[in-house]
């Protein structure tokens, strides 16, 4: 059939006719060979020639039935936890097949009016379907609807999966496939769209699975906080043996703590990290470099002190800006002292200063100011000392209070929400509290340990937050990604032997929209040669360029991704993100039965009229595919521009976690079981085997 120009699929299965018939030859030669007038030998012979050609006709017939039946209902597939595919050098997408100019051609042939009877469902199910609701409202009647609406393989009315769109998408080919992709194409990394409920998180669980089983680092934001992820990621590290973090600002009682300012390569991280979340709009802008001035200066402070600087900390000094001036100074002037760059006995002269302030002739910027710290500020300005931290602070310390209230302002607010409540114990944490079980983690530890750490972000509850915590620690990540791009993952440890394999860092963003920023972008700019690999997740690109305020800049991120896999969207623009990659194919089209008449104008010919019935096959240019054909996609299918412009077509297992035995029920069961394995050490680096590494430098959980 295939050396056909024609291949016609929708069609009366005239094969079987044949089938029928070479069968019945085959047994009349069996049975009475003397009806044929042949030999024992003979008819032997023939019967095998009737009986292939039989098998072969047959063979054809089926498969015309089975396409027609694969048009109308796709077969289940399931999958459970631990029968998903894994490989060390491959990722698992899916099983599908590569979409080329033949499917094209078949999916235009289902938009026929000829085909429409193959497409539609079987006269029986659809009467079944049409009277099931009648028959739940009686009593007599319910058992038959709870027959035919029996989720079965027994059932041969079985309804189909509520997934919508137009199965004949996936059913354009029969013979199906599982579609891998090379590991080192996720360095460039992968963009998953989809609209909301047709299976992008579906998809998330199958390749962090894989990633988890992989033995890489698998990091999975998700600003919703979805419970159900949640879980699942929990139970795919049970799994797998793997040490997992929890770290969730919608359950602070099973969440790790995390310092999201605590650990930078440079200081002015710190400000940097804090300023990207204030408005940078009109005037806001000039706030915005104001506040990161002063939070920069507080921080370099607190870091010359021997303090890690935190949330709680910034807030305080943020607020009043005295006790820091003056701990400085004190701390600063000893060194100095030390350093023989102060002659005599400074803390007398301050003293003596101090003695001799009188309230009455002081400026109105230090009216309500401590004496001692204006003593101190009075001694700084008669000794030509240099110490730029102290400098500074000495600056912000001389403003007028209101007006430096003022200045401060915008910053203010987002240190509120950020040190307010549970919330604030998670990413403030206490470094000498003994009695919170619940580890501290950093993204070095992390990595180092080959961890598994889950964020939910709980967006839904406070937008503020989350974006903040989020961007936080995507700066954060950046920076361990520089670090270790410069000096490698295990720089400043001691020797644990032999490394177990390749090293990746997995990082899964879901609804990547909502956390996409200043510091994202470099992210997936950069990091990849520090061995980041970023799989993000968002609805329709319209959305990353409302977040990112710029056409422009969310093409330059969209650049970045090699990896394209789409699900059902509903936004033309964002289908045609694929569409617009793909070439135009030939489509052939068949006119059937074109007859025509010509009268002869000669008498004397002897030919009264000539006539013709002919097929005409045209051939025309048409898109591989088209946007509405993106639009229609069924719940749980894709499309994915995988290696440079490969189009594949795809569709993810139907999720099954019955009888999973490392699934918990409830988020209660993950909170008993993390609160029993909570555990802390401090040489989990020296054993070379990776057993130790469960327990991070502030804790570990398994």
């Amino acid at each position: 059939m295939s050396a056909h120009p024609v291949e016609a699929l929708l069609r009366p299965p005239a094969e079987l006719w044949s089938a029928a018939a070479a069968a019945a030859c085959a047994t009349v030669c069996v049975v009475a060979p003397w009806a044929l007038f042949m030999t024992p030998g003979v008819a032997w012979t023939s019967a095998a020639f009737f009986a292939v050609l039989a098998g072969v006709r047959a063979r054809q017939g089926f498969h015309v039935l089975r396409y027609q039946r694969r048009l109308r209902v796709l077969p289940r597939y399931r999958l459970s936890a631990d029968r998903i595919p894994w490989n060390d050098r491959r990722l698992f997408i899916g099983r599908g097949f590569r979409w080329t100019q033949l499917h094209t051609q078949r999916l235009r042939d289902t938009l026929r009016p000829t085909a429409r009877k193959y497409l539609a469902p079987a006269a029986l199910e659809t009467w079944v379907r049409r009277h099931e609701p009648a028959w739940e409202r009686h009593r007599a009647t319910r058992w038959i609807a709870r027959l035919t609406a029996a989720d079965t393989w027994w059932n041969p009315l079985r309804p189909p999966p509520s997934v919508g769109g137009l199965s004949q998408l996936h059913g354009v080919e029969i013979d199906e496939q599982d579609v891998w992709i090379p590991l080192e194409e996720r360095n460039g990394h992968t963009l998953v769209l989809g609209t909301t409920r047709v299976g992008k998180t579906r998809l998330a669980e199958v390749l962090i699975t894989q990633d988890i089983r992989r033995g890489d680092v698998v990091i999975v934001f998700d600003p919703k906080g979805d419970a159900d992820l949640m879980l699942r990621v929990y139970a795919e590290a049970r799994r797998a043996d793997r040490p997992c973090y929890l770290f969730h600002l919608g359950y602070p009682e099973i969440s790790a703590r995390y310092n999201a300012i605590g650990n930078f390569e440079r200081v002015t991280e710190v400000a940097t990290r804090i300023a990207n979340q204030l408005p940078s709009e009109g005037n806001s802008a000039a706030f915005k470099e104001f506040a990161w001035r002063f939070v920069n200066i507080i921080a370099r402070a607190l870091v010359d002190l021997g303090r890690r600087p935190d949330y709680h900390q910034i807030r305080r000094h943020i607020n009043d800006i005295e006790p820091l001036f003056v701990e400085y100074a004190r701390h600063a002037l000893a060194r100095l002292s030390e350093a023989g760059e102060i002659g005599g006995d400074w803390a007398a002269r301050v003293a003596a200063i101090q003695d001799a302030i009188n309230d009455r002739s002081l400026p109105h910027a230090f009216k309500g100011r401590g004496r001692e710290a204006i003593a101190l500020f009075n001694f700084l300005q008669e000794t030509s000392v240099y110490d730029p931290v102290l400098e500074g602070l000495t600056g912000a310390f001389k403003y007028d209070r209101t007006y430096y209230d003022k200045i401060v302002s915008s910053v203010g607010p987002l240190m509120e929400k950020l040190t307010t409540g549970k919330i604030a114990e998670l990413i403030s944490p206490d470094y000498l509290d003994a009695s919170d079980p619940r580890p501290i983690i950093d993204w070095r530890s992390i990595i180092r340990m080959r961890a598994v750490v889950y964020v939910g972000l709980d967006a839904l509850t406070d937008a503020t937050v989350a974006a903040a915590v989020g961007n936080s620690m995507f700066a954060d990540l950046v920076s361990v990604a520089g670090h270790i791009y410069k000096h490698g993952v295990t720089s400043g440890l001691p020797d644990v032997g032999d490394d177990d394999g390749p090293f990746r860092v997995c990082l899964h963003a879901d609804e990547f929209n909502e956390l996409i920023g200043d510091e994202f972008i470099p992210l997936v700019n950069k990091a990849g040669g520090a061995g980041f690999q970023v799989t993000a997740y968002t609805q329709t690109w319209s959305d990353v360029e409302a977040r990112v305020g710029s056409r422009a800049k969310a093409g330059q991120i969209a650049g970045n991704f090699n990896t394209l896999i789409m699900l059902r969207v509903k936004e033309l623009a964002t289908a045609q993100m694929l569409t617009e990659q793909l070439p135009e194919v030939e489509i052939q089209t068949l006119m059937p039965g074109v007859s025509g008449v010509i009268d002869s104008s000669n008498p004397g010919s002897g030919v009264d009229f000539t006539s013709r019935n002919e097929d005409r096959l045209s051939v025309t240019k048409a898109p591989l595919l088209t946007p509405n054909e993106i639009m229609s996609l069924p719940k749980g299918q894709a499309f994915a521009m995988v290696e440079g412009g490969r189009l594949w077509k795809l569709r993810m297992p139907l999720p099954d976690a019955s009888g999973d035995p490392h699934m918990p029920d409830s988020v209660a069961e993950v909170a008993a079981s993390m609160r029993r394995s909570y555990r802390t050490g401090e040489d989990w680096y020296q054993d070379p085997e990776g057993d130790a590494l469960v327990a991070a430098v502030g804790g570990g959980a398994r």
